[in-house]
């Protein structure tokens, strides 16, 4: 489109830049990339969703156009609308949701939205990776500084950029005015063509003689909401102008009474520029096609997150000799902040919430983002059964992962249990690791961390006080007075509250009306009829507490006399903590709750959680506590701590979750099949008899997800007391034995090596043995271990130092970790039982095979017990034995590799919620104690504020 213009009888040509033909190929090229890119990632679906406050008719306008815009060039489009009077906190909570939503790549507000609601809160709130209006703090920041680098640019400015490209006109060495100041277009203008090497003023229309400043510049973009302010006499001939006004004046030739005009008053102003925007058909249409450029940036940055290994910075250690205590370790290594290393695993700020600056929660959310991915590769750290001072798992775990990062390059993660508060203040110490393979800050790791513990004990202890409170009201109440009160009357109705449905629903019950219900029915609804001596659910607390193992509760004068004998039992302990680690997402932890069972009804049928009507509010206690913790180790490679089930009577092993969300963090993603995979190490408690065959036979069938390598720690000290050594106890001077050179001593105890080398081999899974070094430990006895391990079918042997050296002294044992997990010779992986088989024979299953028994002895308890959770349903469940680590036996005095021994089944208890039945084969302490000289006695705070003491 042009004018012909005349001047002193010469005519010239006035380019009218056509905003909707601009607009238009915008789209299209949009529209174009994404269907490319689609072609390419099947999962490529960018996605808005435009807010809109109100009703006001001009904004619903501008929604519908915006709508139609995103659909037309393949982007989803959400509009959102909400009433008037919406509260701001109801506002921020919802833009709150939409950044957590890996799905949304584009968070619009409609503007203006009403009085009441503070404007700079609402767009501050929006992510500034999803603000593709631009108006984010960040952004606006960073477009204003010189060599900036904002994730968005406001849509009005970045289109008339556009607009000056489409006519030739390039900013550099050129004058420039802007009219207008506003956070949307005047500012963002300015920083644009200063950006681009333009000369630029930025006036008003308090300015005064605004003439003046305009009649030199080579470009006016007027942006000032004043109809027809710029006059054409006021032009530089030739100049290049963007009018972003729209106007209303009245005009009764037109239907409406008005007409829509600039800021400039285009007759005139087209008969001296050299090209000018109309109005409409100018601005307005390359603004929404902005809009949608910006969206599919956002979305391809999102893809770039999912699909590409982002770069890691690792920590440099300074080593010290002789090695320091770990917590002077631990202070003297300066973390990265927690959201930097969030940042270079590829977590997205809004999938992240931060515990202050050296922890932080990931958000289940980013699973939904990176589910096309494929996992990293998947290592266990087992052990060999280790003596009570224990042989360096969790040293190892982190030591491998520090020298797959640093040494190695590879992306890797350690997930491991978070420490139980009662072994830190009791003997045994945190479980950081330790020396130069340390989570850190220990102190952080093993104090508190970001409260699950707490939450585990709440959700625990309420489920506890329920059934006491459910006992004394089904003995003090008629059926009819439990009825009222479960169901009372609320406004003339009675309701059934969700969890009420399930009970029913248990029961055969199909009406969903309390009224319906006939007495038998309302008899069987109400009354659970606990019988008391068969619950098995207990208080706890996080403390080592001996006097809690047995009490007396109801001695109170308002229980009626109502007393009877239970106890404490560690946090760590509760079933909470092993659905907390079995749990694969949040309904699935709902479940789980819901259906735990505490004990037997007199009829003997199972009461659980949702029949006491508590498994939502105990969900309720643990939403946040579902998410895996962020940490890092001493050279900042990362780390996820996530729950800690004990590991006698549970499995010993972290989370499930934390496991997923760290092979999809660690995986490859198909656009990129030439990329290396990360690792995921985890760590599974005590020896491998115990931790490695419940990570394999309950973990993996929970997870579906099967390793790709086992470690199995040594130790030349364990493998002595293994040979025939004298007994190792802890808090006593090790026997002279340990500390001087005897090869035949540790190579008979190499019989225990060779055994759990065999066991974990039987599940298809190759073995690496790393042999933690001692400074008492000779080459000679190093190296008849190394020889044994290797002829006992492991994949290879390996000494490792990382204790004294971190990453660098397990940079072989990532080596051989590498060729293990990727050696395509690797047997089909498999469990050890079948489920379908009866209780009895999956736990004999597990004594001969893995033990090495001949066989078991059921007492006439585990058998009856046996039957009745067969009766109940239970007997498909996986078995978690419920055994001494310090053998392989039963009995912890039998060393080596024991054989012909009998394994007494005392009693078999079930953990419904978490999945498995654990048959008992001793005394399992469930609470442990303090010892005379507890670790309390060094742990102090100093007048700094630093802790003290910690270990």
């Amino acid at each position: 489109m042009a004018e012909q213009n005349k001047e002193g009888g010469a005519e010239f040509t006035a380019k009218i830049i056509d905003g909707k033909a601009l607009a238009s190929s915008v789209r299209a090229r949009v529209k174009t990339e994404i269907a490319e890119i689609k072609a390419k990632n099947s999962s490529f679906a960018p996605s808005i969703t435009i807010v809109q406050v109100g009703s006001r008719e001009d904004s619903s306008i501008y929604v519908r156009m915006k709508v139609q815009a995103a659909t037309e060039a393949g982007i989803s489009a959400t509009h959102t609308k909400l009433p008037d009077d919406i509260t701001e906190a109801a506002l921020l909570s919802l833009i709150r949701d939409l950044n957590a939503d890996p799905s949304v790549h584009g968070i619009l507000v409609q503007l203006p939205i009403p009085a009441h609601i503070d404007e700079a809160k609402v767009t501050n709130a929006i992510a500034a990776e999803k603000d593709v209006d631009g108006l984010h703090p960040e952004n606006v920041g960073e477009l204003g500084k010189k060599s900036g680098n904002p994730l968005f640019v406001a849509c009005t400015p970045l289109g008339c950029m556009e607009m000056l490209k489409s006519v030739g006109c390039d900013p550099k060495a050129k004058i420039a005015v802007v009219i207008g100041r506003s956070n949307i277009v005047g500012r963002p203008m300015a920083a644009l063509l200063t950006a681009a090497n333009a000369t630029v003023t930025v006036c008003h229309s308090q300015t005064p003689s605004l003439s003046h400043f305009v009649s030199a510049a080579d470009i006016v973009v007027a942006a000032a909401g004043h109809p027809n302010l710029v006059r054409g006499e006021w032009l530089k001939k030739g100049a290049v102008v963007i009018d972003v006004g729209t106007n209303a004046v009245e005009d009764k030739t037109k239907k409406a009474g008005v007409r829509w005009v600039g800021d400039c008053a285009f007759e005139e102003c087209v008969k001296v520029a050299g090209a000018i925007t109309p109005v409409p058909g100018g601005v307005g249409p390359m603004t929404v096609a902005m809009l949608m450029s910006n969206v599919l940036t956002s979305a391809k940055r999102f893809l770039t997150l999912s699909t590409t290994r982002p770069a890691m910075s690792y920590l440099p250690l300074k080593l010290e000799t002789p090695v320091p205590s770990d917590l002077q370790i631990a202070r003297a290594q300066k973390p990265k902040h927690i959201a930097l290393v969030a940042e270079e695993i590829g977590v997205a700020p809004s999938e992240l919430e931060l515990y202050g600056e050296n922890k932080a929660k990931i958000k289940l959310d980013v699973l939904k983002r990176l589910q096309g991915r494929k996992n990293g590769k998947y290592v266990v750290v087992t052990g060999i059964t280790p003596t009570p001072l224990g042989e360096g798992k969790s040293t190892t775990t982190i030591g491998l992962c520090q020298a797959l990062g640093s040494r190695l390059n590879r992306l890797s993660f350690a997930t491991v249990r978070q420490p139980s508060q009662g072994p830190t203040f009791g003997i045994k110490g945190g479980a950081a690791g330790g020396g130069y393979a340390q989570v850190i800050p220990m102190d952080e790791f093993n104090l508190h961390l970001t409260g699950d513990l707490h939450a585990v004990t709440a959700a625990n202890n309420l489920l506890a006080a329920s059934i006491d409170a459910r006992i004394f009201h089904e003995a003090t109440s008629t059926d009819e007075q439990l009825f009222n009160r479960l169901c009372p009357l609320k406004k003339g109705t009675r309701a059934f509250s969700p969890v009420m449905l399930r009970r029913l629903k248990k029961l055969g019950i199909s009406t969903t009306d309390p009224t319906q219900l006939t007495p038998e029915e309302r008899r069987r609804f109400v009354r659970l009829d606990i019988d008391t001596a068969t619950i098995t659910w207990q208080r706890v607390v996080d403390t080592n507490d001996r006097f809690l193992r047995k009490i007396t509760i109801g001695q109170g004068a308002q229980e009626g006399g109502m007393t009877r004998q239970t106890g404490f039992d560690i946090a760590v302990a509760s079933e909470v903590m092993a659905v907390l680690a079995l749990t694969t997402d949040i309904e699935d932890m709902r479940e789980r709750l819901g259906k735990m069972v505490v004990a037997t009804s007199k009829s003997g049928e199972p009461i659980s959680a949702d029949d006491l009507g508590v498994g939502g509010a105990m969900t309720v206690l643990m939403k946040d506590a579902i998410k895996p913790n962020l940490m890092q180790t001493l050279e900042g490679t990362p780390v996820l701590v996530h729950a800690g089930p004990f590991a006698n009577i549970a499995h010993g092993n972290s989370s499930i979750l934390a496991d997923i969300v760290a092979l999809k963090l660690a995986g490859t993603h198909p656009s990129t099949p030439d990329a290396l995979p990360g690792y995921v190490v985890t760590e599974a408690g005590f020896g491998a008899d115990m931790g490695a065959e419940k990570f394999f036979d309950i973990k993996c069938r929970a997870s579906g997800l099967i390793p790709d390598a086992a470690v199995l720690v040594a130790t030349v000290r364990a493998l002595k007391m293994h040979g025939g050594g004298p007994d190792v106890v802890a808090g006593k001077p090790l026997p002279e034995a340990y500390s001087k050179e005897n090869v035949p001593l540790v190579t008979a105890g190499c019989a225990n090596l060779a055994r759990h080398i065999e066991n974990t081999r039987r599940f298809g899974v190759p073995v690496v043995v790393a042999i933690n070094r001692y400074s008492t430990d000779t080459d000679a006895e190093l190296e008849a271990v190394r020889e044994a391990a290797v002829a006992a079918g492991a994949h290879s042997a390996v000494v490792c130092d990382h204790w004294a050296r971190g990453g660098a002294g397990a940079e072989d044992l990532a080596n051989a970790v590498v060729a293990a997990s990727e050696d395509p010779a690797r047997p089909e992986f498999k469990f050890l039982y079948d489920l379908n088989l009866t209780i009895e024979k999956k736990i004999a299953a597990i004594a001969k095979d893995i033990y090495r028994a001949d066989g078991i002895d059921m007492s006439e308890q585990a058998k009856a017990k046996a039957e009745l959770y067969a009766r109940q349903g239970f007997d498909k469940l996986p078995i978690c034995m419920a055994k001494t680590q310090y053998s392989f036996s039963h009995d912890p005095k039998l060393k080596g590799a024991p054989s012909g021994f009998t394994v007494p089944i005392r009693d078999i208890r079930a953990s419904v919620g978490a999945g498995f039945l654990y048959p008992l084969l001793g005394e399992m302490a469930t609470m442990p104690g303090l010892p005379t000289r507890p670790a309390v006695y060094d742990i102090d705070l100093s007048p700094d504020g630093q802790i003290t003491g910690l270990f």
